[in-house]
């Protein structure tokens, strides 16, 4: 499969996403609502950017998004 080339706002907007839902998965979330209110808001942004416009399998792409997002946080932990 082709490497796709993600806007950097993007991914890290990816980024964002899945440490903030971390967050709110965790046992007894410290300030659960902002917590929400943050997903939501990056959701929105991950969700309308102009990027996806742009690709022709726009399914496939968020999939992809979603796995390099991962291993980027993989990478910083390790």
């Amino acid at each position: 499969m082709d490497l796709i080339d993600f806007p950097d706002d993007l991914v890290q907007t990816q980024a964002a996403w899945n440490a903030t839902y971390q967050a709110l998965a965790a046992p007894s979330p410290r300030n659960s609502t902002t917590l929400r209110r943050r997903l939501l808001l990056l959701s929105v942004r991950l969700w309308w950017h102009p990027y996806w416009e742009t690709v022709p399998s726009v399914p496939a792409a968020r999939s992809e998004l979603r796995d390099l997002a991962r291993a980027h946080a993989a990478v910083r932990v390790a």
